[in-house]
Parts: structure tokens; sequence; C-alpha cells
């Protein structure tokens, strides 16, 4: 049992920063948000003139199951892998993660890679130690799915299906039809065995995404998004729009219904032709302003685990209030995974999940992050604060 005391608290339920103790009890969970809190035999982490605020939630991520010599989480195989799950993919002792907890994040949506239009299921899962499934928050959490160069470049040498845009449309809608009518043979079959439909897990694990339990989470950039919420709209399925890059050039298309939120980033090289020919920070702004839930992402560890902190400060940058910056990695990015019950506000019920800062990491440049807290358990500490 914890008592942080004398902190300036941003709980993220609104943009305002209170100061204020938070008691944190045995179960891992914030029990209290008050002034003053004494309680007999609880540790006190004095945080004076420190920040708490919420752990960072990666809203698309591939760490534990990709490496620069394997990846497990990329099955290139065929072009629509739907059965594929990313549960069976991970290594829960991959030292990614404590880099993870070292950069403030506590939650992170993995999935598999974009080699393919349709690769399988994704998970979220926290960065504390433990099994998969002590450390699991929502499976399946989503369907992903790919557009663009990543699939058009593992198939084109191959002289396969999708070497063009064309191709991939065709294979995203000829899977959901398959789904559709997969799910009407089972439901009009009624339970009746000799009346069901051969078994099929990739059918399976497209039912939850037409049944809007989850998102269709595709890769994909500038015009191929117009593509992706037109293929949302026809089978009236919720979709997140990741990377996104050129976004705000889409605006219009973007605040449609079928959009659960834009996933922008990761954004740690220079231009390149074609989907990489437009860097747009400023969109995390505009689609703030516009009422479309905004995150940003590490897409670890193809790129660095330090980079929401880095994108968060590029879209202050550009116009963006600090503190709906801090918003993007924390509530919009649980809202958009569905694990805000969870995690991404700091609120009484709600998981211990927590970090304490120098300073507002989204305005002061020299914010060391000093202390990581999840389920109500310290997993790193900077010298002492």
């Amino acid at each position: 049992m914890y008592v942080i005391r004398n902190a300036t608290v941003y709980s993220m339920e609104d943009d305002k920063a209170r100061n204020a103790d938070i008691l944190v009890n045995d179960k891992g969970k914030i029990e209290k948000i008050a002034r003053n809190i004494n309680v007999k035999n609880a540790e006190v982490i004095e945080a004076s003139g420190k920040v708490v605020i919420p752990g960072f939630v990666d809203a698309h991520s591939h760490i534990g199951g990709v490496w620069m010599e394997d990846e497990d989480l990329n099955e290139c195989s065929n072009p629509c892998t739907p059965e594929m799950d990313s549960y069976y993919g991970i290594d829960p002792k991959d030292k990614m993660f404590n880099i993870a907890i070292r950069n403030g994040i506590t939650t992170s949506c993995l999935i598999p890679g974009s080699g393919n239009v349709i690769g399988g299921w994704g998970i979220v899962l926290k960065s504390n130690e433990g099994s998969i499934d002590e450390r699991l928050l929502l499976h399946p959490a989503c369907l992903k799915a790919a557009t663009g160069i990543n699939p058009k470049g593992v198939y084109s040498p191959r002289t396969q299906l999708p070497m063009t845009r064309m191709g991939i449309a065709f294979i995203l809608r000829d899977y959901l039809r398959k789904v559709q009518e997969y799910k009407e043979k089972k439901e009009k079959a009624k339970g009746d065995k000799k009346k069901m439909p051969p078994y099929d897990l990739g059918l399976e694990h497209g039912i939850p995404v037409l049944e809007k339990k989850i998102p269709l989470k595709v890769h994909t950039y500038m015009h191929d998004m117009v593509t992706v919420v037109e293929i949302a709209r026809e089978f009236d399925i919720y979709v997140t729009i990741d990377h996104a890059q050129g976004a705000s050039d889409y605006y219009d298309v973007l605040k449609d219904r079928h959009v659960k939120g834009v996933i922008f980033g990761p954004i740690s090289s220079g231009l390149f032709p074609g989907e990489g020919g437009k860097i747009d920070y400023e969109c995390c702004k505009g689609l703030d302003d516009r009422g479309i839930k905004v995150t940003v992402m590490t897409d670890g560890p193809v790129t660095p685990e330090n980079l929401l902190i880095c994108q968060m400060g590029e879209a202050v940058r550009r116009g963006m209030d600090p503190v709906r910056a801090l918003g993007m990695i924390t509530r919009n990015a649980a809202k958009i995974l569905m694990v805000d019950d969870r995690v991404g506000t700091l609120k009484e019920g709600k998981d211990a999940d927590l970090l304490i800062f120098e300073a507002l990491p989204t305005l002061d440049v020299r914010a060391n992050l000093l202390l990581t807290m999840i389920n109500g358990k310290v997993v790193y500490k900077k010298d002492e604060i």
C-alpha cells in the first residue's frame, strides 16, 4: 500500500491539474485521490513539486514478437491470415517490456505485422513481469489489416496477389463478405450441427469485427485511408486508422462514426516516395479539434520506445495544447483500445498504473521519468525521489 503525497496530479479525467495525495491499495487499485490522506502502515512516496500522470498506453506495438533477426508476429505466407493470433507469438520475457517501462509505457496493444492484408488478432497487454495471462487486458483486441506498400512489397516480388492497391481492396472486401456469409449460415443453423458450415478459424476471427466488438486495425496512409473508411461504411464495422501520415488532408473522411480512432506515427525517419510523402504532426491538433480521437504510437521495436514523448512534443510544437497532447497517449489510447475501464486515467477503482515525472513531459524538456507503477507495484524507480 502506498500514499503518493503532495503531487501535482493530472488525472486526465479532465484537462485540469490539482494538488492531491493518491492512495494505492494492496489490490493494485487507486483507492482514493484527495488532500491529506493518512493511512497507517502505508509506504509514503513524497512527490512535492512532482507531476503524477496515468501510465502511457501504446496503441500500436510489436514488442515481444518482432526482432531484427526474427518476426514471430508477421506470418508472410499468405496475404490473408486472419486465423493468426498475436497471443501465441509474444515472448513475455522480452527485454523490450522493461525498456517500455523505463519510458513510461505501462500498457501496449500488440499486433501482427503488416506484411499481409489481413494479419490476425491483436491483444492488449501490461508491461510488467508475469505470464501473458497475468498481464492480459483484452483478447482479442482487434483484427489487424494493412493497405499500401507493406503487403505490396511482400507479394509483388512473388508475382502474387496483391501486387496493387486494387488487389488489396479486393482481398479486404472478399474476406469480409466471406465472414458475412459464414456468420449468416451459422445463425440460420440455430445450433443444428448438421446445418452448420464447416468450422473456419479465420472466418471466426472476423465475426467480432462484424459484431462491432473489436475494430479492424488498419495500417494505412494518405489516400488509402479513403478506401478503408469506404469499406468500413460498406460493412458497418469499426476501424482504427494506424500510421495515418497525410491525415490532415482527410479530416472530412476521418470524421466518420465508423472510425474508432486515428493512431498517428511513428515518425523517426525522413520522407520517402509514396505513403511516406507527408509528415503532418499538425494533424494531431486538427483531429482533436474536430472531435476525432487521436493518439500516437511507437510501432516498437521497429522504432524506439521513447517515441511517444517525442511525438507528443512535436504535436505541441505544431500548436496542440500540452495537456491535450498528454491525453493522446493516456485516455485517448485507452478509449480507442476499449480498455478505459481499467487504464488511461487516474480514478478511484482503476488500476494503479501511474508515472511520476519531474515536470509535465509535454511541456518541459527537462522532465525526467522518476517512477513507474503498474498494478500498484513500483516497477521502475530512478534513484531517490
